[in-house]
């Protein structure tokens, strides 16, 4: 008898910041910030330079709250801290 391997993510809280990114963010923000993927296009996603003038509390709030139609909140799925770090990861993509 023959078993497939499954994937199976970690749980949020386990996963490291450039992870849950990853696994959250990158299919809109790509993976390094820039916006240029096929759904980011679509709903017309910022440059990671671009969303540098945001504040960090104001990029917290929409990664918690989510953005219309476009973002889906997290808050519910992520802890304070988390979307902090997440928000922290995407803010270091604009510094490379």
């Amino acid at each position: 008898m023959l078993f497939r391997s499954v994937y199976v993510p970690k749980p949020a809280a386990q996963q490291s910041d450039e992870d849950l990114y990853n696994h959250k963010c990158a299919i809109c923000h790509g993976k390094d910030g820039l916006g240029n993927t096929a759904k980011g296009k679509k709903v017309n996603v910022k440059d990671v330079h671009a969303n540098m003038k945001d504040s960090a509390d104001d990029m917290i709030k929409v990664v918690t709250d989510g953005k219309g139609d476009n973002m889906d909140s997290y808050k519910g799925e992520m802890t304070p801290g988390q979307i902090k770090s997440l928000v922290d990861y995407y803010r270091s993509l604009g510094q490379k």
